[in-house]
């Protein structure tokens, strides 16, 4: 992995980021002096290697600016979603330990809030300051751009997604590397089967607060190519910001599917989406006809992989690997795959269980040592608590998450299915099953669904088309319609959130 340092001296008008929707653009010469600048101010507030801050911005190019200069400051970097309540925030914010909290200006009221909670965090803005608040731009400027005498590599600390239950930051064990270090998984994944290079054109749409989002933008600037950075998804504006930059890769989750594929066929006929080479996505289970639609309308340019912020493994599939095997997220190629039954033994091919990554590398949850040992069944060998098989060729099928079994009349259920088959219906927008307590049964599947237009169609109809092409056993037994669905912006259904609704 190279520094961007090293592309602002060979390309040092090149755009490093732009924003599609403002075409604000920072080059790799402003990228480089910024990080500069950002690292000697982190140095200037006492926050040295292996020290922490945290991130509260939107999508912008600030956000990028302080990631490198934390990253070249050899400083661990938190970024916490703008979405997450009060309480879940101040706890990522005492939890990570941050020295200093970096925030835009719409988040500064809340963060002033959160920082009293967490004594001894500096608080500073971007774009400006407020009562209580310094800035950061204010800051930087009075320092040198020069790299730090102590250079060296940062790394991120991020917390999951919190679906199944508070977030847990995932640590790796800080140690000083060289500025080059990068997780393994990133090269095999983007620079290998993603073919990410200099001359692409990346376009990122997603929040840059989650793992995915902001590793393979900071993938992208060490290989000395352009991103293209969405202040927020939109289905028509991302086919616009393909045409309008020539994009030829992008990272995505299912529900940027979905959208796109809402969108009229005379709005998807309106643009050139030629230039697309790799279109990789994750992060939540794809349902079979979305994927087949969009392979229809993309052509064999889509590649899924499987992995997690633990960064503990990776599986990937490409168009030929999904078609031969529908549903795969595909091989490994970090780790053995392990399925094992509750009691830990290996299962058969084809056999339904825990899907384990032995891949030999270890991580934390931060402060959780219960929540760690119960993630591994041996050293280097953990989960990221998915439940799935292999089949004959070794290609790894997920059912779904542990946690959202339904155990109904003592049979286990993976709602995946019966969301998949809601979420394909004409007049269905959004879709989560799951469990909720029944006196006899235990479990009764439930159904939460977001209609195209309100009384599209009735449950009743739902139901009977449902029957159709379900077993009865996974046949959700009610359905109530709603206007929303809680989903991270990464497209994470927060099921947790709904479920908590019906619990006795």
């Amino acid at each position: 992995m190279l520094h961007p340092s090293v592309h602002a001296g060979r390309t040092p008008d090149k755009p490093a980021y732009v924003m599609a929707g403002s075409g604000e653009a920072l080059s790799y010469r402003a990228l480089d002096d910024a990080s500069n600048r950002g690292a000697q101010a982190l140095r200037s507030l006492g926050i040295e290697p292996g020290d922490h801050i945290a991130l509260l911005m939107e999508n912008s190019l600030d956000f990028m600016t302080v990631a490198w200069a934390a990253h070249r400051a050899g400083v661990v970097y938190t970024a916490i979603s703008r979405y997450l309540g009060a309480d879940e925030a101040g706890y990522i914010l005492r939890d990570c330990g941050a020295k200093a909290l970096i925030v835009s200006p719409d988040d500064g009221p809340r963060a002033r809030a959160l920082v009293a909670e967490a004594p001894g965090t500096a608080l500073f803005m971007v774009g400006g300051a407020a009562d209580g608040i310094g800035s950061w731009d204010a800051l930087c400027a009075r320092q040198p751009a020069t790299p730090v005498a102590d250079a060296c590599a940062g790394e991120d600390l991020l917390y999951s997604s919190g679906t199944t239950g508070r977030p847990k930051g995932i640590a790796r064990g800080w140690e000083k590397r060289a500025l080059d270090w990068v997780l393994p998984i990133m090269p095999i994944l983007c620079d290998g089967m993603c073919a990410m290079d200099a001359d692409m054109v990346y376009l990122s749409p997603a929040p840059l607060y989650h793992a995915a989002p902001l590793r393979f933008a900071m993938r992208a600037a060490s290989l000395g190519a352009t991103t293209i950075i969405m202040e927020k998804f939109d289905a028509e504006a991302f086919l616009a910001a393909v045409q309008t930059h020539r994009v030829t890769h992008s990272q995505l989750v299912p529900t940027h599917f979905v959208r796109m594929l809402k969108l009229p066929a005379t709005t998807r006929a309106r643009y050139d989406l030629s230039s697309l080479r790799v279109a990789v996505h994750a992060a939540a289970p794809c349902p079979a006809q979305v994927k087949r639609a969009m392979i229809d309308w993309w052509g064999p340019i889509i590649l899924e992989y499987y992995a997690g912020t633990e960064a503990n493994g990776l599986t990937v599939a490409t168009c030929a690997d999904w078609l031969a095997h529908p549903g795969t997220v595909g091989r490994s190629l970090v780790g053995a795959i392990r399925i094992v039954d509750a009691a830990g033994r290996d299962l058969p091919v084809g056999d339904t269980g825990a899907v384990y990554f032995d891949s030999g590398i270890d991580f934390a949850y931060r402060g959780d040592a219960s929540k760690t040992a119960a993630a591994f069944l041996a050293p280097g060998c953990s989960t990221l608590g998915d439940v799935g098989y292999l089949d004959a060729d070794g290609f790894l099928h997920l059912t779904d998450r542990a946690a959202y079994t339904i155990i109904s009349g003592g049979v286990n259920i993976y709602p995946q299915e019966a969301e998949d088959l809601l979420i394909s219906h004409p007049d269905v927008i959004d879709a989560a099953v799951f469990g909720i307590p029944h006196d006899d049964l235990g479990e009764a599947v439930h159904a939460v669904v977001q209609l195209r237009a309100p009384g599209a169609v009735t449950a009743y109809a739902l139901t009977a088309w449902l029957r159709a092409r379900l077993s009865p056993i996974k046949t959700p037994r009610s359905i109530e319609f709603r206007s929303d669905l809680p989903r991270t912006a990464t497209g994470k259904l927060m099921k947790r959130k709904l479920k908590d609704e019906f619990a006795r």
